[in-house]
């Protein structure tokens, strides 16, 4: 997973209302050459069927669960087949849940959840709700907590502009939600500012 990010440092979280929005708008990423994708955890006994043929029809995409707050969210995410999910809490029963088979992200805010979450073994964390937080807020936690941190991705009030900036300023990856829309047809509001970014991910112009 970190290795994956490291090429392309970027995610998008979707949240499909339907299995054929949720076509549409993997399709019109992959299209865009997004390579991570997170799909919302939805407490719908379809939920996990629909997200298999999703990892069957996308085989190239990295695509992973998103807003796990509580066990079944878990077991949904694992028995999907998915390889790592995403929670916006620090939640030691889920991060025990997931165990070794399902790479569960964590959401930090606080110095004392990235330590926790470091104690605790997880490789990767999500910084979040970024915006509030500034895009020199995580670098400012080197020097106190103590190097390594965690691989680090911000989400929470991003947009595709917010990307080089927390890049530049000590972030590892980003996740963009809210600021995307991909609609019923498969248009991406923001498609061009997207799309440039992804260039510059793949150069490495900034």
């Amino acid at each position: 997973m970190i290795q994956s990010l490291r090429h392309q440092p970027l995610l998008v979280v979707l949240r499909p209302s339907n299995p054929q929005q949720a076509f549409t708008a993997i399709t019109a990423l992959e299209t865009l050459g997004v390579h991570h994708v997170e799909l919302a955890w939805r407490a719908d006994p379809s939920w996990v069927g629909e997200c298999r043929e999703l990892i069957e029809a996308f085989p190239t995409m990295h695509l992973g669960a998103a807003s796990l707050c509580n066990a079944a969210a878990v077991e949904d995410a694992r028995r999907a087949g998915f390889a790592y999910a995403v929670s916006p809490v620090l939640d030691r029963d889920l991060v025990e849940r997931a165990g070794p088979d399902l790479v569960l992200v964590p959401g930090v805010m606080t110095p004392t959840e990235v330590h926790q979450a470091r104690a605790w073994g997880c490789a990767l964390v999500k910084l979040f709700p970024a915006a509030s937080l500034g895009a020199g807020y995580w670098r400012r936690l080197v020097t106190p907590l103590g190097d390594p941190l965690p691989f680090c991705i911000a989400a929470g009030g991003l947009s595709a502009a917010d990307v080089p900036e927390w890049l530049c300023a000590g972030v590892d990856a980003v996740a963009l939600g809210s600021s995307l829309v991909v609609s019923e047809a498969g248009e991406v509001q923001g498609e061009g500012p997207l799309r440039a970014l992804v260039e510059s991910l793949t150069a490495r112009s900034f």
